[in-house]
C-alpha cells in the first residue's frame, strides 16, 4: 500500500479510480490544462516564489472555476465530518516506515545512521522493528507501540575522522561502520573483450587473408 493510500484508508476515505476511458481523458485534460496553463500565468506575473504563487492561487482558482468547473447532477453536500482528532492528522498524513533495530540500537534511514538512545525500553528493541514519523515540517519521530524514543542522528556523507572516534567512545560502533563505509572503495572489475570471454588466447598470427608476400612464398614453395 502507498503512502497516499495508507493515509486515507486511516481517514476511512474511499479510493474512487478512473476506470473508464472517459474518466480518465476528463483527467488527463485538467491536468495538462493545469500544467500548461498555470505555468504560463505564473511566469507572466513575473512570480518566482512559493509566497507569491500561494497568494496567486486564489484568484486562480476563482477564474479557472468559472470557466471549466462542471455543476453536480446531485448539489447535496456529502462531506462527512472528520473521523479522528484533529491533533492526530499530523500522525496520519506524514511519511510513514518501519526499521529494523541492529545490536548497536541503530539503524539506517535516508543515508543517515539513527542511534536510540539507552534505556530499559530501547535495549528491549533489538532484533524488533520501530516506526518512523517523517512530518511535512521536517520533524522526524521514532516510536514503538505509539511511543516516542529519543535518538541521535549520524549523517553518513559528514566524514568521520579518528578522533571522533577515540571521543565517542559510547558511539564507536556506529561510527567505524560509517567510516567503513566512507573508506570503501567501490570494486573495479577488468573489462573483457568479447574474444576474452569467448576463451580466445592469441597466437601471435595476424587474422584474415595472407598478405601478398606470404601469399608468393607458398607459391614458391609448392612449385618447388
Amino acid at each position: 500500500m502507498t503512502q497516499f493510500g495508507r493515509a486515507l484508508n486511516q481517514l476511512n476515505v474511499e479510493i474512487l479510480c478512473a476506470n473508464s476511458s472517459q474518466a480518465k481523458g476528463r483527467v488527463e485534460r485538467a491536468n495538462r490544462t493545469l500544467q500548461d496553463r498555470l505555468v504560463k500565468e505564473l511566469r507572466l506575473a513575473g512570480i518566482s516564489d512559493m509566497d507569491a504563487g500561494n497568494v496567486y492561487l486564489q484568484g486562480f482558482k476563482e477564474r479557472f472555476n468559472a470557466q471549466f468547473a462542471k455543476a453536480p447532477a446531485k448539489p447535496d453536500n456529502l462531506h462527512r465530518a472528520l473521523n479522528v482528532e484533529p491533533d492526530r492528522l499530523d500522525d496520519v498524513l506524514c511519511w510513514r516506515d518501519t526499521r529494523y533495530v541492529g545490536k548497536q540500537l541503530t539503524f539506517s534511514y535516508d543515508r543517515k545512521r539513527i542511534m536510540l538512545e539507552e534505556s530499559d525500553t530501547t535495549r528491549g528493541l533489538v532484533g524488533k522493528y520501530v516506526d518512523t514519523y517523517a512530518f511535512v515540517d521536517g520533524r522526524f519521530e521514532v516510536r514503538s507501540k505509539g511511543r516516542s524514543l529519543p535518538y541521535n542522528i549520524f549523517d553518513m556523507d559528514q566524514r568521520v575522522t579518528h578522533a571522533a572516534i577515540t571521543d565517542n567512545k559510547r558511539l564507536g560502533a556506529v561510527l567505524e561502520h560509517i567510516k567503513e563505509m566512507q573508506d570503501k572503495a567501490p570494486p573495479k572489475y577488468p573489462v573483457r573483450t568479447n574474444s576474452e570471454k569467448m576463451g580466445y588466447k592469441p597466437n601471435g598470427k595476424t587474422p584474415g587473408r595472407p598478405s601478398g608476400s606470404r601469399a608468393k612464398k607458398k607459391i614458391v614453395h609448392v612449385a618447388e
